[in-house]
Formats: structure tokens, sequence, C-alpha cells
């Protein structure tokens, strides 16, 4: 292969899909050190590959077995921002075609703001339909997080076009009229329901950054509303503002604390 340059000899890399292709043993034989990394590289690349590979099946059991059914359209169905101090919780509902394939797609918790990204756009460019709910922080407070959650995850499911055959639900089952199966853990379990946890975690993300730019002493674009030291310290700083849940331990402490002190201090 010392009559190719290296740069030849990786786009001829390029072309190869298969270990056994005898050029990839071919060029293999080189001994130039720049031709050795790239075909480690390329073994590197390829074991990413069917590592995703089998994870795709893996999480498409559920799937595989309601098309083989008949089942047409399965809606995969997750939230964010179940824990945080501030900000809403989104839900997303997304319907997947058959014979989706999207590598790398997991929980998106287990992801880098980055591979969350890069999966949002993948997932919008495929799916069949994307549903999004969302419940503020102020009707948190007044019906509880996991009333909002089942919530926004039926405005999730109410925004989908074509409408679900059947639902696949994060460890939840919700009031409506639709078959539907409540999966634990299934962000890592179901790629319907990956899908959504990655639309969800997203799209909640970017309110939080934008909402960051409003109220920057919060630190948002960091914490996307979660507890903090950093956060904790400018409630006490600055107070509440709109998007904080009072009902939230310890910003309920807090208030009752500062209501108190302010009682305390009040001339006799």
């Amino acid at each position: 292969m010392n009559q190719y340059t290296v740069k030849e000899i990786q786009a001829l890399l390029q072309q190869i899909n298969d270990e056994h292709d005898p050029l990839l043993h071919e060029i293999a034989q080189d001994k130039r050190k720049s031709v050795q990394r790239l075909v480690a590289r390329w073994h590197k690349q390829k074991r990413q590959e069917e590592q995703a590979e089998k994870q795709w099946q893996e999480m498409s059991r559920y799937e595989r077995q309601l098309f083989a059914q008949g089942i047409k359209y399965i809606a995969g169905i997750d939230e964010a921002g179940r824990g945080p101090l501030a900000g809403p919780v989104v839900a997303a509902a997304v319907i997947l075609p058959k014979d989706a394939y999207i590598p790398g797609l997991n929980d998106s918790k287990k992801l880098s703001e980055a591979k969350r990204e890069t999966l949002f756009h993948m997932i919008q460019s495929c799916a069949v339909s994307i549903g999004i709910g969302v419940v503020t922080a102020a009707e948190i407070d007044e019906i509880n997080i996991y009333e909002a959650t089942k919530k926004a995850m039926i405005k999730a499911v109410e925004q989908l076009s074509p409408k679900p055959d059947y639902l696949l639900v994060d460890a939840m089952t919700l009031p409506i009229p639709m078959p539907q199966q409540s999966i634990v853990k299934g962000d890592a379990n179901s790629v319907s329901i990956a899908a959504s946890s990655v639309i969800a975690k997203v799209t909640r993300d970017h309110f939080m950054k934008q909402l960051a730019k409003r109220y920057p002493q919060y630190g948002f674009e960091k914490n996307m509303g979660y507890g903090t030291a950093q956060h904790l310290e400018a409630i006490r700083t600055y107070g509440t503002i709109d998007e904080h849940r009072l009902s939230f331990s310890p910003i309920k402490e807090m208030i009752k604390m500062k209501k108190e002190g302010e009682q305390y201090d009040e001339p006799r």
C-alpha cells in the first residue's frame, strides 16, 4: 500500500464497511504509523457502530412486539423537570417510524449536552409526530408535581397527529382511554421513550437558558432550575420569581422563616 498516500488510504477506509474486506487486510500490512493509527481508528469506530446497533435492538423490543401485532403508531412519553426548584415540568410524546434508526439514542440523563442537541435534531427530522406539554411552576404549586407531570404528558399526547394507537409511558399510567404500558426506567429500555426523554429535556433546557437572560442572577443556564448551592444563595439574596416552585423544599421553608423573621422584627 506504500504507493498510496496517507490521505488516499483514509479515503479508502471510509468506503470499507466489512472487517473481512481484503482491502482492509492489505491496508493493515502498511507499517507506517499514521496508517496504523487510521486502521485502529477504523476498528474502534466499527465497534462503536456495532454497539450502537446492539443497543438499538435491545431498546426496540417493546416496539417490535407492538408492530408485530399490527399496531401502527406507537408514542413514547417522558418528562423533564420534576425535581428542580424553578421552571416548568415539560413532557414530550414522540411517534417514531417503524424503520427508524437513531444510533446513540439513550436516556437523556446519560448523554452529554452536545449529544442531546444532536439527537434532538435527528429525532425531529425522522419522527412521524412530536407533541410537547408544559405545566408552569404556579400550576405545579397548585396541583402538586405528580399531577402536573401527568397533565403535561396528556397535553403532549393530545398534540400528536396522527393520533397514537398505543402509548409507552415512562413509569406512569395516564388517565386517558388509550391502550398503554407503563415501563419502569422506560427511557433506558424503549427507543420511543428515550426519544421523548431527549425532546423533553432539550426543550426544557432551551426554556431555562432563555429565562436566564431575563434573570441572570440565578444561573439558570447552568443549574436548569435545580437547587445548587449557587441557586439557593441567589434565592436568599434576591428572593423568588414567578418561575420558582414555592411549594418545594427548601424554598417553602425559606419563605416561612423569612415571614417569621419579619413578624419577630415588627415593633411592639
